[in-house]
């Protein structure tokens, strides 16, 4: 039986990538069955969104990547003048050849091929790969009118502040809406709000943006910084803190935010309205800085 009968190539596309030092088309791209990435999902990801080809906010998800690899006692494996051009070179070959307006450039480093064992190796090379692909956004009618979100027990290991690729926690959890015909799954550990499967959640409530806390619990989204950034230049209160679950159910918004999702405003949670359910002033607000925090990379 040839490779394509067991769909590893057929539905690939014809696109660029990069593995370990070369560049070569996504379908041509092997990695060795002992790469610790595939036995132990040992290794981390980031996934930076292009505009029109431009990384946007590069520098931060540069740093997360570094924070993500010391956790896993590991070093950078690229300067971060290599990463960018390697980023740009994937996000523009991918615009001229597919038309992708915009792009999300995944990054993956595990940390190599060894013999299977648990223990953390040391001495060996990284694998790393980066891919592109386009960027769908939101649609005019999400926007207008909202998303529905369910919720769930978060269920996942006690460092979510790794970017890690070990994600089949977050498989299932996005499973628990993709199921309920839902757009995202909003997590709690205990009686207080995490994040959702991949997105960071955040409650409005008498015009105060705010989040959970940055520790272990919650993977650190690029967009904390940003959403910060924005509430001040729109003289919004921003606060971090624990979020109990009775505050989210009497938010009066409720938004997500991810690199493809930008800023996304929730109406309907387990079927019950947000507020009035449908997107808020707030949200408004913090789209306006979003689009215009994207406008200024072609200023």
């Amino acid at each position: 039986m040839n490779a394509a009968n067991w769909g590893e190539t057929a539905a690939l596309p014809d696109t660029t990538c990069y593995l370990n030092g070369a560049f070569t088309q996504l379908r041509d791209a092997r990695v060795s069955v002992l790469d610790r990435g595939f036995i132990f999902g040992d290794g981390v990801y980031e996934v930076l969104p292009c505009y029109g080809g431009q990384p946007f906010r590069f520098g931060q998800h540069m740093d997360r990547l570094d924070r993500s690899l010391a956790e896993l006692r590991m070093t950078n494996p690229l300067p971060r003048a290599e990463w960018a051009a390697i980023a740009q070179r994937l996000s523009h070959a991918l615009r001229d050849t597919h038309g992708a307006a915009h792009q999300l450039i995944y990054i993956q480093v595990t940390r190599g091929v060894a013999v299977r064992d648990h223990a953390m190796p040391s001495g060996l090379l990284p694998t790393v790969f980066v891919m592109a692909s386009e960027m769908k956004l939101a649609t005019p009618v999400q926007r207008e009118h909202g998303v529905a979100c369910v919720t769930a027990d978060d269920f996942r290991w006690e460092k979510a502040h790794i970017k890690s690729t070990s994600l089949l926690g977050a498989v299932f959890a996005r499973q628990i809406s993709i199921d309920a015909g839902a757009v995202e799954t909003v997590m709690f550990r205990g009686d207080h709000l995490s994040e959702a499967a991949s997105s960071n959640v955040w409650v409005v409530k008498d015009g105060v943006v705010m989040g959970p806390p940055k520790d272990n619990r919650v993977l650190e989204g690029i967009r904390f910084g940003l959403i910060e950034e924005i509430c001040r230049a729109q003289g919004l209160r921003f606060e971090l803190r624990p979020i109990t679950r009775a505050e989210v159910f009497s938010a009066d918004e409720l938004l997500l935010s991810s690199a493809s999702k930008e800023v996304l405003p929730i109406a309907r949670l387990d079927d019950q309205p947000v507020g009035q359910g449908r997107p808020g002033p707030t949200y408004a607000r913090l789209y306006a800085g979003y689009q215009q925090a994207v406008a200024a990379l072609s200023a």
